[in-house]
């Protein structure tokens, strides 16, 4: 991470974001939240992603967390995934969650938001962390 050149760290951004755009994160059919629960209100569970990573190598664990912080904290998308392999995307209000989710990479945390899901993709947004 400490070695990227400021070109290639742009274009690893740009696939990253590319990656999320356009990859259905939900494979299997009963991984995805039905049309009936977007917009709804839901609690969710799971560990926290990097999803740069996640997306790029299937990174993700403990094994990852030091890397999965670095990503988090430099600003790239972050992401939960439950225990039913459903990942989400997540974002604050109107703003990105990263700088409270800085060192919770590979931990399993609660979320609470606003379920929206289209195209295979899942976003939790105006998320709020539970304190437990």
């Amino acid at each position: 991470m400490n070695s990227f050149r400021p070109l290639a760290r742009f274009f690893s951004l740009l696939t990253a974001g590319a990656a999320l755009a356009f990859l259905p994160l939900a494979a299997r059919a009963g991984d995805a939240p039905s049309a009936a629960q977007s917009g709804s209100h839901v609690t969710v569970t799971g560990e926290v992603l990097d999803m740069a990573c996640y997306l790029d190598h299937g990174a993700h664990g403990a094994k990852h967390a030091d890397c999965a912080n670095k990503c988090i904290s430099s600003g790239l998308p972050v992401g939960l995934k439950s225990a039913d392999g459903t990942v989400y995307l997540l974002i604050g209000e109107h703003k990105p969650i990263n700088d409270e989710l800085a060192n919770s990479g590979g931990k399993t945390i609660t979320v609470e938001g606003k379920l929206v899901s289209r195209d295979g993709i899942n976003l939790l947004e105006n998320v709020e962390v539970s304190k437990s």
